[in-house]
């Protein structure tokens, strides 16, 4: 860890801590560590920590950075302890540097991805800065915040103004105005860093919005926000968790977020029903829980919902799957084979079932069956079908089951149902192995052979005292193709196994191995490095791809040649 002290034009020094990591320094809203002063480039220079030194370059500023009096370039530089480095009216002294020690940035700044081999100290800074407000002026903002807040609430009745059916714009504006009103009128001075604009920002938020989560649900490239109580804001951002810079005053703003979520849904929260699914106008996932059940305080998870829904061109480019991998699942759905997608949580099941989805053909009436709605089909003759919990009273309660069941009665050509988590298994099943080919889910499981085991389990969960045999039989018959999908230690993710299902010996269910991902190592930066390939194994259904006159090519199969290896006669 470095101790340095920034001393900023018109400003007290401020000592900070900057723990393992690097960091974009500039006068840019963009950049981690933004230094809006003069002389100060957008894009200045970049620092570079470790446990134990102190690295730094210049990014082609106009005025240059200095380091002990000496202009420095694009390389980067050690820089020694008790050193003085110069960004244009900004001037940081280097203090002690210490080794081993771990902390928390209040720089607000994302460090790059934590090596392999110690994820769990460098998680500790991993603080992705998203509103601006440094980690140590966070305590007097809340305090700023709190005395803004009632007196916003004295002036301002903004439940009394919603059901005056006043305007959102017209309610938005009547708070900034407010809001504005009164920060000009406190007396606290703010802290360095901080704006009277990113205060009034967050508070017009709480006011009429999410609070801190306004921000969160704007920001594409963050997937998942994790709250943990009011202080502890966690974001998945690019598939690596961060603690943010963001929080919220207290547990009552918590709730008052999950109240305005689950409200105009008919729902709610409190002691006596203290958990809660929803989802937002955007179609994200969220699930509440608070105390007493939570001991950290209101607790809200929400899996964003894409805006644009990624593509098999995404997932190649991202390396998730291989172009002959994704050629050959296209295949698979168009000749009506029956396709399990097996993953944990968070690896990307559901992405891969919609990019499946979209394989469909348009002219066949296909029906959707999910607790929330987050696939998004493209095809014309589509029907969209969701689940519904109990309401208040206990009553209403429609189960996936029940639409499983329902949807045999609406003349389907495929079935896609989002996830098999109950006793609606053995219902899809049996419809599987009656006429209903081609259709397509997802279940959690560790492996393929994990994904039987599981399903297994769930057909029991339908009720009835049914043999092993007779399930396995009904799985090896209706289930043609698994494919693993897994989240990586990097955040990245991957399809690491194709696999056939080819038929019953005794009572197992035997598989081959069609494509695997096999691991090569880790690269400096952290990421998980690796390559796809075929086991040689071929498809025992290749005699329907030639009679649907679908092309594809059997070398897609071959295992490539190993070193050393001689081929021919």
């Amino acid at each position: 860890m470095v101790e340095v002290i920034l001393k900023m034009p018109g400003q007290p020094d401020s000592p900070l801590s900057i723990p393992p990591g690097q960091y974009q320094v500039g006068s840019s809203e963009a950049v981690p560590i933004q230094l809006p002063f003069v002389g100060v480039s957008k894009l200045h220079c970049v620092l570079q920590a470790t446990e134990s030194t102190l690295r730094i370059a210049d990014l082609g500023s106009s005025n240059g950075t200095y380091l002990n009096g000496q202009r420095i370039g694009r390389e980067f530089v050690n820089v020694p302890a008790d050193s003085d480095i110069e960004i244009g009216s900004v001037h940081i002294h280097v203090g002690a540097i210490q080794s081993g020690a771990t902390a928390v940035s209040t720089m607000s700044a994302p460090p790059s991805p934590a090596a392999p081999d110690d994820p769990e100290q460098q998680f500790q800074s991993r603080i992705l800065a998203v509103s601006g407000i440094p980690m140590s002026a966070r305590p007097l903002v809340q305090e700023i915040k709190k005395q803004a807040h009632s007196e916003l609430l004295a002036r301002l009745n903004m439940k009394r103004l919603a059901l005056n059916s006043i305007s959102e714009n017209d309610l938005e504006e009547k708070a900034r105005t407010t809001i504005h009103e009164i920060l000009n009128e406190l007396s606290i001075p703010l802290p360095a860093g901080v704006t009277q604009e990113k205060i009034e920002n967050e508070l017009k938020h709480e006011a009429i919005g999410l609070g801190p989560l306004e921000d969160l649900i704007s920001r594409d490239d963050i997937t998942e926000i994790m709250v943990n109580g009011p202080d502890n804001v966690y974001v998945e951002h690019k598939g690596v968790l961060y603690k943010t810079d963001t929080a919220f005053a207290d547990d009552h703003q918590v709730l008052a977020a999950i109240d305005r979520i689950v409200s105009p849904l008919g729902r709610r929260i409190d002691e006596s029903s203290p958990m809660v699914d929803a989802r937002l106008k955007d179609g994200s996932r969220v699930n509440a829980i608070i105390p007493p059940l939570s001991l950290v305080g209101p607790s809200i998870t929400i899996r964003k919902f894409a805006k644009t829904p990624l593509t098999v061109e995404n997932l190649i480019s991202y390396g998730s799957i291989t172009a002959e991998i994704a050629h050959f699942l296209d295949v698979c759905v168009k000749i009506r084979k029956n396709i399990l997608i097996s993953g944990g949580t968070g690896s990307g099941k559901t992405t891969l079932l919609n990019i499946l989805s979209g394989y469909l053909p348009g002219k066949e009436r296909i029906i959707t069956i999910e607790d929330a709605a987050e696939l998004q089909l493209r095809q014309e003759h589509l029907v969209r079908l969701e689940s519904r919990p109990a309401n208040i009273e206990g009553k209403g309660e429609v189960t996936i089951r029940d639409l499983v069941r329902n949807s045999l009665r609406m003349r389907p050509d495929r079935i896609v149902i989002g996830e098999c988590r109950g006793g609606e298994a053995l219902d899809m099943l049996q419809a599987m192995n009656t006429g209903h080919d081609g259709s397509l889910t997802t279940i959690h499981a560790n492996s393929p052979r994990d994904a039987l085991a599981r399903l297994e389990t769930l057909v029991l969960m339908a009720g009835f005292d049914l043999p092993l045999r007779a399930i396995r039989e009904q799985i090896a018959s209706a289930i043609s193709i698994i494919v693993q999908i897994n989240r990586e230690k990097d955040g990245s993710r991957k399809v690491v196994c194709v696999s056939e299902i080819t038929k019953m010996e005794g009572d197992i269910i035997t598989m081959q191995d069609l494509f695997t991902f096999k691991q090569d190592g880790w690269s400096e930066d952290g990421r998980l490095l690796g390559h796809f390939e075929p086991t040689g194994a071929i498809p025992t259904f290749m005699e329907d791809i030639r009679r649907a006159n679908l092309d594809l090519d059997i070398s897609i199969f071959t295992p490539p040649k190993k070193p050393g290896m001689r081929g021919g006669l």
